[in-house]
């Protein structure tokens, strides 16, 4: 749960004992009006009565100005947010507090909190009278169909005095954020195939170099088997010196999301982007939770979280804050202005990068072919391709031969892709089952009992 910090109204100086004036209600003004009046007649008159009268009739209001004006620098309040990230269709609830900081009580308090209009209605609160040094706690629930970050507040709070002749609108200074993930989904531990492994009975290990000379030995500490010991090293250095004991390596995987804006069509929560972005987020979570070094990379080169050995979230890195990092990143991901995907071939290429998941959209024959060659710096590659016209086609119909999507799907799959097609209405998971019937019997991502 995070709070917003205690604060008074922002503005407090600004239009002085006018602004308390401006804040007079229908009744306080028509009370100054009445008294104004009454205080000319009793004049041209010469009453003496209805002159006290009318003094009297014009000082309530003005008193309760001044009074509520003052009233106003000794009211604080807070907002505490829980939790602070939430997926896509999930509810948060906001806590409000409001703290009377003086000794003298409060009038009817009148609360209200801003909040984009994707989130809700406003919420608005009618507050009794606060004893003083007493406080109030209201609470109410926001939730939001389209992923993103929102601020929430200033918190607005309106103050009236016991006569309801003045009213007083203030805004705090401080505000919230609501981070707004995507729908993350469950997927199975299946069998895909890469030859690069988790940590298991399979991990992968490595020595500091190859060969027997290029071996590179460390100083012998107590407890080390001698029979490890080095002795051409041992004769270089003039001291006992071992070779380095093999070191569990972790496996990788590269989440690609293609975000170029010509690739996908329509907008909105069903729409293919959509899809696409809450599918990454899955599969970036799942590869976590499997124990991998994950990055997200995009059409345009970016990755995430681009830290540790070239952008991977490395062993140093807890999983949850490498999760939490790329979540809020794809949480306000858009579409990119790009028309290719060069820019992240060039990032695929510098290395072996494990495992590549792809996630692109529509895909012309020059980008196809680009596509094509990424698989070559992987261990394993899988692609989902969202083309507009599988997307808009149901699922239980059978795809053209004649779509230039199939086409797209042979040319990836004759390059070592394992490509499938996602139509609308299909789920991540079922779409992950079909990868894995397609690769059945030729590998495994994690070592660990052959399954990720």
């Amino acid at each position: 749960m995070t709070h917003g910090g205690t604060a008074p109204a922002t503005g407090e100086d600004q239009g002085g004992f006018g602004a308390a004036f401006a804040g007079l209600t229908t009744r306080g003004r028509s009370f100054l009006a009445a008294g104004i009046a009454a205080a000319i007649c009793a004049f041209v008159l010469g009453q003496g009565d209805l002159l006290r009268v009318g003094l009297l009739l014009a000082a309530l209001p003005v008193v309760c100005a001044i009074v509520l004006y003052r009233t106003r620098y000794r009211v604080a309040g807070s907002r505490g947010l829980s939790p602070s990230r939430v997926p896509v269709g999930s509810e948060a609830r906001v806590h409000l507090r409001m703290d009377n900081v003086s000794r003298l009580p409060t009038g009817l308090l009148m609360l209200q909190d801003r909040v984009p209009y994707v989130l809700g209605p406003r919420p608005r609160f009618v507050l009794d009278q606060v004893e003083g040094g007493g406080r109030r706690e209201v609470s109410y629930r926001v939730r939001s169909d389209l992923r993103g970050r929102y601020p929430l507040g200033p918190l607005q709070l309106r103050l009236t005095d016991p006569f309801g002749m003045c009213e007083l609108t203030r805004a705090f200074s401080t505000y919230d954020t609501l981070t707004v993930i995507p729908r993350v989904e469950p997927l199975p531990p299946v069998r895909l195939a890469g030859e690069a492994k988790g940590y298991g009975d399979g991990r992968q290990r490595s020595v500091a170099l190859a060969g027997e000379d290029d071996v590179i030995p460390r100083g012998y500490r107590h407890g080390d088997d001698l029979r490890r010991v080095h002795w051409r090293s041992t004769a270089r250095y003039g001291e006992l010196m071992v070779r380095r004991e093999e070191q569990p390596q972790r496996a990788r995987c590269t989440v690609l999301l293609d975000t170029r804006g010509i690739a996908f069509e329509g907008a909105g929560p069903d729409s293919a982007f959509e899809w696409a972005v809450s599918a990454a987020a899955s599969v970036l979570t799942h590869m976590l939770e499997r124990g991998f070094s994950v990055r997200l990379l995009t059409d345009t080169g970016s990755s995430v979280p681009g830290e540790g050995a070239e952008g991977f979230a490395g062993a140093s890195q807890e999983s949850a804050d490498a999760a939490g990092l790329m979540l809020d990143t794809l949480a306000v991901i858009d579409h990119s202005e790009g028309v290719g995907l060069s820019r992240a071939y060039e990032v695929l290429r510098g290395g072996n990068e494990g495992l590549l998941v792809a996630f692109f959209g529509d895909l012309d024959d020059e980008q196809a072919a680009v596509a094509a060659k990424m698989s070559r710096r992987s261990g394993g590659a899988l692609a989902f391709l969202l083309d507009s016209a599988a997307w808009g086609r149901q699922p239980s119909e059978e795809p053209d031969p004649g779509e230039p999507g199939e086409e797209r799907l042979r040319l990836l799959r004759e390059a070592g892709w394992t490509a499938v097609p996602v139509p609308r209405g299909r789920s991540l998971t079922e779409l992950w089952h079909e990868a894995d019937r397609q690769r059945t019997g030729v590998g495994a991502l994690s070592g660990t009992g052959g399954r990720s």
